[in-house]
């Protein structure tokens, strides 16, 4: 048995400093949500001691609202860190711009330790801003540089890339920061197409991840999965095996023991290459009028409309239908109309929202990912 190590997710350094000991097989951590007053937060049921092949214990709630504790070994971490070392071309120096307390986050520390590189750690107890990143990453000085982002932050690079004052029409010291990276993943949910493909046309490297915190995080890669990952379909289900695998769930409902394969709630499919290609989660997909709609593929169309800056969308119960379509987005007020024709075009009547909400901001959980209970809230109060 080891140690079972508690650090709050604003400590950054500190945090970098036990993930080493975890990492030298002396303990393993769980890191908290942030103190607040150098107070720790109330944590229940972690044991003072772990099995001896434990690294780290990570607590998530997902857009589902349902908490668990998802136990990742040390195996594991190192399984993830090395595959994904090698996929990006080597070692590098990493710029920490997520919460440690969320798989994604942890990653960078991880393998900056496992890289031997001295991370540079941004505030993430603060909002996000393309100024503060691009300040920070001006400090980086590996010959090799790496950086994790939920589309959210990615997003607001590329609005911040617009410069209308620069005789470029760009930001020019944001685009140098940013072209300055050999790789910049991108996951936690679809990043927008249109906005991928603008920043790749800018020279930026931009890598689309895959994955959850039963895998350590992303592992698939631009559509391929990581060295010792292997990707399967059961139906349409998305199976995964590795050693990147978690050891154990635990939740309301008890403990799940993984094995050798981990079956997620997500579809997808191979394209012409061999590619995966992520279509949503089984639980986004509702029956409209008989026909299976895909929100994943709603938001996706519905975010290419022109004057749509952030957007999710939801089920509403509907006599009639059996569910619908529900809208909510952040962006200017006369495109609503604009929303629902766009959909209706593509997906046809059953595609089509029977509400289109317009807001000042899309809820969203501490991870970044939209808050799919809270924006269904929003129409079950309207």
């Amino acid at each position: 048995m080891i140690p079972l190590k508690l650090i709050a997710a604003n400590d950054t350094f500190g945090a970098l400093v036990a993930l080493g000991e975890v990492l030298a097989a002396n303990q393993a951590v769980f890191i908290t949500a942030p103190d607040v007053n150098g107070k720790m937060p109330e944590t229940f049921g972690l044991p003072e001691e772990v099995a001896t092949g434990v690294g780290l214990i990570v607590e998530t709630s997902g857009s589902s609202g349902k908490p668990k504790r998802v136990t990742l070994s040390r195996e594991a971490i190192l399984a993830s860190a090395n595959a994904a070392q090698i996929r990006l071309g080597g070692p590098g120096q990493w710029l920490l711009a997520l919460p440690i307390n969320f798989v994604a986050g942890a990653n960078v520390l991880i393998r900056s330790l496992v890289a031997d590189t001295q991370p540079v750690l941004m505030n993430t107890s603060v909002p996000f801003t393309a100024e503060a990143f691009a300040r920070s990453a001006s400090l980086m000085t590996g010959a090799r540089r790496y950086t994790s982002l939920v589309p959210t932050q990615l997003a607001r690079l590329a609005a911040a890339l617009n410069d209308p004052f620069s005789p470029s029409g760009k930001n020019d010291f944001l685009l140098a920061q940013l072209r300055k990276f050999d790789a910049i993943l991108v996951g936690g949910q679809a990043p927008q197409d249109e906005v991928v493909t603008a920043l790749r046309d800018l020279g930026i490297k931009i890598v689309i991840t895959y994955g959850m915190t039963e895998t350590c995080g992303g592992c698939v890669y631009d559509g391929v999965a990581l060295d010792g990952v292997q990707i399967d379909l059961v139906g349409s289900r998305i199976e995964i095996s590795g050693k990147v695998l978690a050891s154990e769930i635990a939740d309301d409902a008890g403990v799940q023991v993984l094995g050798e394969r981990f079956i997620t709630n997500d579809l997808g499919e191979f394209d012409e290459s061999g590619r995966l290609q992520i279509l949503g989660r089984i639980d986004r997909v509702i029956v409209s009028g008989g026909l299976k709609i895909s929100l994943d593929r709603v938001e996706e169309l519905a975010r290419a409309v022109p004057g749509v800056a952030e957007l999710a969308a939801t089920a509403i119960a509907d006599q009639e239908w059996g569910q619908r379509v529900g809208i909510v987005y952040l962006g200017s007020p006369e495109v609503a109309d604009e929303i629902a024709q766009a959909l209706a075009n593509d997906l046809g009547p059953a595609g089509k929202p029977i509400r289109v909400v317009r807001t000042d901001g899309v809820p969203k959980l501490p991870s970044g990912k939209h808050d799919l209970q809270a924006i269904k809230r929003l129409f079950e109060e309207l």
